[in-house]
């Protein structure tokens, strides 16, 4: 192969004069009228390009989106990459998701006891703040169970708080506030509805919570400390976090975007101004910083459902009080074992109904070991009313099955 081609050259420079004028037409026709031909191509596929504003648009966002290198004081480059579409995406998501969002002002009453019994008690008037989601366009918005439930007594007795006397809501630019129904609240899921008689509402667009992920982009919207449609961002620090507030338990997003009070009931929104959360705890203190929790839109769906059509959450009980025991108790009151010890039986409740009895110990729900009330009630959250639950309890050191068929919670 080698030969042939070193042949190939040697004839090639040996090409006569004669020739010359032949071959310079050939290189016009074969080098010269292609090369043209292709810089006057060029030209008109990106005067094409730059004349066409979507084209146009396309090739310099993906310019936007290049790192630029710059060289530091200590001679090394570093790549800086435009901002310009992370503060595109929260104009955005801020956009969308604003006229769907609502401040709340609920007012009630407040009484103070008297000290040492003597003079009057004093009543007066007091306010709290909140937020809530629109999420119909004829006046449904869902919020915060403790944004209106104000009914509480502290724990020294001091002040008597009454259920809320007014419960009013402003729309996204407006001024005006408008009178609200408390249509339906749960102290367990911690949620409420609210109806306002308006139509022509923007409804929030709801997310699918189960595809949120850790470091995603979020951002909390509310009213906090009273001022209204504020914005935060941040990204999602954790999901399915387990958070106990109160004695109860929850399964929350977590946040570092900035949650404060008031901002209970507000949405937390993804990239796209879809709503993945509601607002609704934070912890506080000295160095804590950047960690808010949100309930996660996907288990509100049937709790919403139940509170428009039934103002409450229907829910199945049991009937029992429990407590639970530790090795230590067993010990002390010679007990036969670990489990959920029953201090109490209703009267008519399904548990009494089946058989069970104070002083029995549950230790076992459908075939599943159990140890405390809140295995018992995970277990029973799962079935419906008029669903059966078998439970084995330990009778002075017999063990006995009873089926309980779960009613609804008085």
């Amino acid at each position: 192969m080698e030969e042939n081609e070193n042949k190939f050259e040697v004839i090639s420079s040996k090409t006569s004069k004669a020739n010359f004028k032949q071959q310079s037409n050939g290189f016009g026709k074969t080098i010269l009228l292609p090369f043209f031909s292709g810089i006057i191509g060029c030209s008109l596929v990106i005067g094409t390009c730059f004349g066409i504003p979507s084209i146009k648009e396309k090739l310099l966002n993906e310019t936007n989106n290049s790192t630029v290198q710059t060289s530091t004081a200590g001679g090394t480059t570093t790549n800086l990459v435009s901002l310009s579409n992370y503060s595109n995406t929260a104009v955005f998501a801020a956009n969308k998701i604003l006229p769907s969002i609502v401040g709340i002002e609920v007012t009630y009453t407040t009484t103070s006891n008297s000290f040492f019994g003597f003079g009057a008690p004093t009543t007066s008037q007091a306010t709290a703040t909140g937020s809530g989601i629109i999420i119909s366009e004829d006046g449904y918005i869902v919020t915060n169970n403790h944004v209106v439930d104000t009914s509480s007594t502290n724990s020294y007795s001091y002040y008597n708080i009454s259920d809320a006397t007014s419960v009013k809501v402003k729309l996204y630019g407006s001024t005006e506030t408008i009178d609200a129904k408390i249509v339906g609240k749960d102290s367990q899921t911690d949620l409420a509805v609210l109806k306002i008689d308006k139509t022509g509402l923007t409804p929030a667009e709801f997310a699918d919570s189960d595809e949120a992920v850790v470091g995603e982009f979020v951002m909390a919207v509310g009213s906090p400390l009273g001022l209204d449609t504020t914005v935060t961002s941040g990204i999602i620090s954790a999901v399915n976090r387990e958070v106990v507030s109160d004695g109860t338990k929850y399964i929350c997003i977590q946040t570092d975007a900035a949650i404060n009070s008031g901002n209970s009931g507000g949405a937390l929104v993804n990239s796209e101004g879809q709503v993945i959360g509601i607002n609704t705890l934070k912890l506080s203190g000295s160095g804590v910083e950047g960690i808010g929790f949100a309930i996660p839109i996907n288990s509100t769906h049937d709790i919403i459902d139940e509170l428009i059509e039934h103002n409450k959450v229907l829910r199945p009980y049991i009937g029992i009080t429990g407590r639970d025991l530790d090795d230590a108790t067993i010990e002390r009151y010679n007990l036969a074992t670990l489990g959920i010890y029953i201090q109490s039986v209703q009267n008519f409740s399904p548990a009494e109904k089946a058989g069970l009895q104070a002083g029995d110990i549950i230790i076992q729900a459908n075939g599943q070991d159990i140890k405390t009330m809140d295995e018992l009630n995970e277990i029973k959250n799962s079935l419906k009313i008029g669903d059966k639950i078998t439970l084995k309890v330990n009778r002075n050191g017999e063990e006995k099955e009873f089926t309980v068929t779960l009613e609804e919670t008085p």
